[in-house]
């Protein structure tokens, strides 16, 4: 057994979970929410996006300003702008995504800015609730500067994730790419073990190439595939822009930009169903004989949380377990 690893029972780390938010000051179904988003990330086989997550919270330089209530600033039968209130974004943009779906429910078509909200988590897990209720959908979510520009050696874009989805069965097809070399969460967990990352994700102070994580939190994190990531994440701090480009001018910048559509708008739902069906044999089909498996992205988070439930425990680092618990 290893013992650097802590195996959890899933109602245990549930209870570990909202001991520590609850220190965050979360408490009741905003705490149940928070950690459900995180329990869920840790059953679809993103461990750094689970409870070391909150490790982060913790740190994270918006925890100590104060928090107001979430409210809509701005709202039209096709549009919801929202205001965060400095809440965790796992808190806000799971309210958000509510709200628009209720918005798109009416005409079909919804458009949603959030701003003032940090931490947003999985995009996967918002989407598949905007897809099982059967809407199309694209989420993009800029933040504060942690990713250095192609060329660049100072950390001005976010790692600016970009998420799709369509409905289908018996899951929906999600896309959810970060356009970091590295998911800032996941840098933090390797730093943390004290482990190297590998080349060509990171840069340190200086903006030299660096396989140290601590180093590179430091310095600046890459964009992923060079100049194109670079282009997609320059695209998700534009989209941002609706979010939060008429705002007060303050420390933490950065927006959440969601469009929600019914697939009907454009073709009829059995046929989009049939259509995605095969799109998704041919690129099942298409792996050498006898060789490894084909998969859609996605399809492992999908097959990782149906072992996760069906085995009822997960595992975290012991470093982590114990930070939990002491945590103030």
């Amino acid at each position: 057994m290893n013992t650097q690893r802590k195996r959890l029972e899933i109602d245990d780390a549930k209870s570990l979970g909202l001991a520590a938010v609850g220190k965050l000051g979360y408490q009741g179904d905003e705490a149940t929410k928070i950690v459900h988003h995180l329990l869920d990330a840790a059953l679809c086989g993103y461990e750094y996006a689970g409870l070391p997550k909150i490790l982060d919270a913790a740190a994270h330089p918006q925890r100590g300003k104060a928090r107001y209530p979430i409210r809509v600033v701005s709202q039209t039968a096709l549009s919801i702008v929202i205001d965060g209130g400095n809440h965790i974004g796992m808190l806000a943009l799971d309210l958000a995504t509510r709200q628009a779906i209720e918005l798109a429910s009416g005409l079909g078509v919804a458009v949603l800015g959030l701003h003032n909200s940090w931490m947003t988590g999985r995009s996967a897990y918002f989407l598949e609730q905007v897809a099982r209720a059967g809407f199309v959908g694209l989420l993009t979510v800029s933040t504060t500067g942690l990713v250095a520009p192609s060329a660049g050696i100072k950390p001005v874009l976010g790692t600016n994730p970009i998420a799709w989805c369509l409905p289908a069965t018996p899951d929906p097809a999600i896309v959810d790419v970060s356009t970091s070399a590295i998911a800032w969460a996941d840098l933090a967990l390797h730093a943390l073990r004290n482990e190297p990352i590998a080349d060509g994700l990171a840069i340190d102070a200086q903006g030299l190439p660096t396989n140290d994580a601590q180093a590179a939190r430091s310095g600046a994190i890459l964009p992923f595939g060079g100049t194109k990531g670079y282009a997609l994440s320059f695209a998700v701090q534009m989209l941002g822009l609706l979010a939060s480009a008429n705002m007060p001018e303050q420390a933490h910048q950065g927006g959440v930009f969601m469009f929600l559509m019914k697939p009907d708008l454009l073709v009829p739902a059995q046929a989009l169903q049939s259509e995605l069906d095969r799109l998704m044999l041919q690129v099942k089909d298409s792996g050498e004989p006898g060789g490894s498996n084909v998969r859609i992205p996605g399809e492992r988070a999908f097959q990782e949380r149906r072992t996760g439930l069906q085995r009822g425990w997960i595992e975290i680092d012991r470093s982590v377990y114990d930070r939990l618990l002491a945590l103030r």
